[in-house]
């Protein structure tokens, strides 16, 4: 029985919030700017209300998701692997043949849950970023990418630290062609249009 948690964590995760805001509207999101399924997209594609939706939906599956995991049982691990399925759901949806989005607002909610105290300073560490450069991606690599320190230092269970080192692991693949734009200087900054995809 401990196990279905997990494997139900990894289905609240692979609901693809973004695809189905935008369906409600009309839209297929995925054939729209970057094709993603994350509320950034949805922003540039759809405006404010249907991102501001996505955000939260995707927040609230990863904290639903962590929060399985404690059913699962009260040991820190269990929460560990509960908070990087729900992670690996949204960015492998067995609801879109196994695509989905970047696994940053559900790893926020995943983590909001099991680990509070350390996203803190992962929150000023995007929001600097995000004011300073308006790269949305950037501010997100730097931000997962610094919670298992944050986690550790703070003194949460190692299993969380460990499971935050995969989520970022997981997060930074997903950015792949964002690093790559970046590098290039052809990466979109906050709030700017992306052409439809033909």
């Amino acid at each position: 029985m401990r196990f279905a948690w997990l494997g139900l964590a990894y289905l609240v995760g692979a609901i693809p919030v973004g695809y189905v805001v935008a369906r409600v509207l009309g839209v297929d999101i995925r054939a729209h700017g970057s094709g993603n399924i994350g509320a950034t997209n949805v922003l540039r594609a759809l405006g404010r209300g249907p991102a501001v939706a996505t955000l939260v939906g995707d927040v609230a599956k990863g904290y639903a998701g962590a929060w399985l995991g404690s059913l699962a049982g009260p040991e820190a691990a269990w929460a560990a692997a509960a908070a990087v399925l729900a992670v690996a759901g949204n960015c492998w949806s067995v609801f879109l043949g196994f695509r989905g989005g970047k696994g940053v607002a559900t790893g926020l909610g995943a983590f909001l849950r099991v680990t509070p105290w350390a996203i803190l300073p992962a929150a000023v560490v995007w929001l600097a970023l995000v004011a300073t450069f308006r790269y949305v991606s950037l501010a997100s690599l730097c931000s997962v990418l610094g919670l298992p320190l944050a986690i550790a230092v703070l003194g949460y269970p190692w299993p969380l630290a460990a499971a935050a080192a995969v989520v970022a692991l997981v997060i930074t693949e997903r950015h792949r062609a964002n690093i790559e734009r970046l590098f290039a200087g052809t990466e979109r900054k906050f709030g700017e249009r992306e052409p439809a995809r033909t």
